[in-house]
């Protein structure tokens, strides 16, 4: 059976901004039943990085927050702590950072909780029971929330594609010693003819796992965790993630971490992705690179594999942008593919399988 899918384009007129659409698409989905007085509401989002531009824009995010609050819900804004060392690998500089990028109280009208504490340890292990884990590491302040509304910027992603409500759920609601399990599978590996021994790596890497030595990068793989920052972090693209098995392995894990996320919280979970600003790469970055597509609109489900499907789709269907990662490219059917070289389509392959959705939508424009 299909699963709804409820869409809005980006065309606004009087009386119909982005901000109405985004509270006619809570309206038709009928959100406002997965709240109940005094729930305490996490509504899951990426903060982004200092640098990044690409992020949801904390006035939209307002909206939402409004809407839980009509219904008497008590909302607050989460991320969990990253793996990699940059601005919010603690709580102090993942609030600070958050605050930067214009989340501040003033602004949503909800207060700030990093789901995972300080740094990262404040978390609960759930019992999954899946091919790749039984049980996984969910952030606390997600995994004691009532109600969870998932805000998911739709973009590509150097690693799985494309990242979308599947990896906001799965990754973004891991602790970084679950970000970690799920990146084991990674390996970089230097390209030695395109390194500039620039030493940009050397100081992302939380792990210490890389020296420069005759001006080029060098990875110890015993010390290498996987995080896949350095694959990021070079502007020179010197350093190419591998796999230690199949690449669709991390999808998977991904998958199976948004099954622990959403684990007691049936019919209290709500899932927006917004397709706009459909940058190359995550959001975690310092920067984001030119859009592959222009802006498509803002989607709702209660299905967030039909949701990430529908999003892909469209995506799929919008001429590539010229002066971006995809020129030369324009005839590509899967332009996430075509840029990152990993098929993402896997991960709600995997996630229709072990039954958090269905990849068959219906499309309903509001």
């Amino acid at each position: 059976m299909a699963s709804p899918v409820f869409f809005s384009d980006m065309r606004t007129e009087q009386g119909k901004n982005l901000i109405d659409k985004v509270r006619r698409l809570w309206q038709h989905a009928g959100f406002e039943k997965i709240i109940a007085p005094e729930d305490l509401v996490a509504v899951k989002l990426h903060f982004g990085e200092k640098g990044n531009l690409a992020y949801l824009n904390p006035v939209l995010v307002r909206e939402i927050v409004e809407r839980i609050k009509a219904k008497q819900g008590k909302p607050f804004l989460t991320d969990t702590n990253t793996l990699y060392v940059g601005s919010r690998s603690d709580a102090v500089s993942h609030l600070e950072t958050a605050i930067t990028n214009g989340f501040a109280y003033a602004v949503v009208s909800a207060p700030l909780i990093i789901a995972d504490g300080l740094r990262g340890k404040d978390y609960q292990t759930v019992e999954v029971n899946l091919p790749r884990f039984k049980e996984v590491k969910i952030g606390s302040a997600i995994y004691f929330a009532d109600a969870l509304v998932c805000l998911s910027h739709f973009k590509g992603h150097e690693l799985t594609g494309f990242g979308g409500t599947l990896k906001n759920l799965g990754m973004g609601c891991g602790a970084p010693s679950g970000k970690q399990m799920m990146h084991a599978d990674v390996l970089p590996e230097v390209k030695e003819e395109k390194c500039l021994g620039c030493g940009k790596c050397q100081r992302w890497c939380p792990a210490g796992a890389i020296t420069i030595a005759d001006k080029k990068a060098r990875i110890d793989a015993a010390k290498c965790i996987g995080c896949g920052e350095c694959t990021v972090t070079c502007t020179s693209r010197a350093i190419k993630p591998s796999f230690k098995t199949e690449p669709e392995v991390l999808q998977e894990k991904i998958v199976e971490y948004a099954c622990g996320a959403l684990k007691g919280k049936e019919g209290k979970v709500a899932f927006f992705n917004f397709v706009m600003n459909v940058s190359p790469e995550c959001d975690c970055n310092s920067w984001n690179d030119a859009a592959l597509v222009g802006d498509v609109g803002i989607l709702a489900s209660y299905d967030p594999v039909a949701l990430d499907q529908a999003s892909l789709d469209l995506v799929n269907a919008q001429p590539p942008l010229p002066g971006t990662r995809l020129d030369g490219r324009s005839g590509a059917a899967d332009k996430f593919l075509a840029v990152s070289g990993y098929d993402g389509s896997h991960q709600l392959k995997y996630a229709e399988e072990i039954g958090l959705g269905s990849r068959k939508y219906e499309l309903i424009k509001v």
